[in-house]
């Protein structure tokens, strides 16, 4: 195993859909600054990530939090996973996770 990051393009798979209310979106930032500071604590980066796990309320907010994923992963983004929950907790609209490379 390589211990670079490889993105992996399936060209028989439908390409990622696109990027597209900012509530929302402010607060999948917020998400991804705090992994980013948990990853360089421990001595890798959010570039390293092997993959996310996005958990939304409201899934019609899909487009905003797209968009914000991709100001963070403007190049090689890691594979994602995105599931529409029923609710999250202290009343918050979006929670991401990640496995990340050491």
């Amino acid at each position: 195993m390589s211990a670079v990051r490889e993105t992996i393009h399936a060209g028989d798979a439908p390409a990622a859909i696109g990027p597209y209310s900012h509530g929302v979106a402010e607060q999948a930032r917020r998400c991804l600054a705090n992994l980013q500071a948990v990853a360089r604590a421990g001595g890798t980066t959010l570039e390293r990530a092997l993959r996310i796990t996005i958990y939304m309320v409201d899934l019609g907010a899909f487009a905003e939090v797209n968009q914000v994923c991709e100001e963070f992963f403007a190049t090689d983004p890691p594979a994602r996973a995105t599931v529409g929950v029923a609710a999250l907790p202290r009343g918050s609209a979006v929670e991401i996770d990640a496995i990340i490379a050491v």
